[in-house]
């Protein structure tokens, strides 16, 4: 039997990349960075041996997809923002037998999923960019969600989200983190003056809004937050259209969910988008109305 160690929403900023070089913006994410090493930090202490990661920049058009290789390795470079990560090295183990484990129990939950293990699908920056600074030795097998769902329901991807949580604690023999890996509010400062928007909002509508989420999530009020999460994610632009969070809120028992969120990097602005790192402590599962 096994067990939902740890659970987390995380920034995956290319800057924090950014942040390591030598230029005009080295250590400017460094709590973002320093946020990662103690979440890693958690998971080693815990005994995680698998970080699932609900990745906003792998985009799919159908169905819900997991990355499920064995083994991945290679020099990564976005291709949405080649300036800021450019020939970044990477090298982690899979874990194929949960990988598949978790997909067969989403789709006998209604919710259609595939595990690819035979794939030269690489990974995206929303697991590259985590793993780098909390998975530097390998020491914890990933595995990779899709979570930029371009045209599915949130409560699909809620349910998605349980599913996965109790295929975990009924069928498997490990402990398990759940990364929820994208941002709160994600306008991206227009083109132009993306330089003066480094650390700023585009926004400030949604820079108070998004305060106004923290306090919900630092008070536990998932019921306003999960009624809240569908026009949230419209109106807020929503990294991935926040799939990522209702995979984790799903996860943690949506609206039925109560612990308070632990701020580990406060939020902060970047590019225009709202950032944090915030652990959501695990709770046991009770009866919900994700569905």
């Amino acid at each position: 039997m096994g067990q939902l160690a740890l659970a987390a929403k995380i920034t995956h900023v290319p800057s924090m990349y950014l942040s390591e070089l030598d230029g005009p913006h080295k250590g400017c994410r460094q709590a973002a960075i320093d946020g990662h090493h103690e979440i890693g930090r958690r998971c080693r202490a815990l005994g995680v041996d698998t970080i699932v990661v609900f990745d906003t920049h792998w985009l799919v058009n159908s169905g819900y997809h997991i990355n499920n290789a064995a083994h991945f390795k290679g020099i990564y470079t976005s291709n949405e923002l080649p300036h800021f990560i450019k020939n970044m090295p990477y090298e982690y183990d899979g874990n194929p037998a949960l990988g598949d484990l978790l997909a067969r129990a989403a789709t006998a939950a209604g919710v259609p999923t595939r595990a690819h293990p035979d794939t030269t699908l690489n990974l995206e920056y929303g697991t590259l960019v985590p793993m780098r600074y909390m998975n530097p030795d390998r020491h914890f097998k990933v595995v990779s969600v899709s979570a930029l769902c371009t045209v599915h329901n949130l409560a699909d991807s809620a349910r998605l989200g349980r599913a996965l949580r109790e295929a975990v604690e009924r069928d498997y023999d490990g402990k398990v983190a759940f990364f929820a890996s994208g941002s709160l509010s994600h306008r991206f400062a227009q083109n132009g003056v993306a330089e003066e928007f480094m650390h700023k909002m585009w926004s400030p509508y949604l820079e108070e809004f998004d305060h106004h989420v923290v306090e919900m999530w630092k008070k536990g009020d998932w019921k306003t937050f999960c009624a809240l999460l569908p026009e949230y994610a419209d109106k807020g632009h929503g990294e991935g259209f926040m799939h990522d969070t209702a995979m984790l809120l799903g996860a943690l028992g949506w609206d039925a969910y109560s612990a308070g969120a632990e701020v580990v990097t406060p939020f902060f602005p970047s590019s225009g988008t709202g950032q944090i790192n915030a652990i959501f402590p695990v709770q046991p599962l009770t009866a919900s109305t994700a569905a």
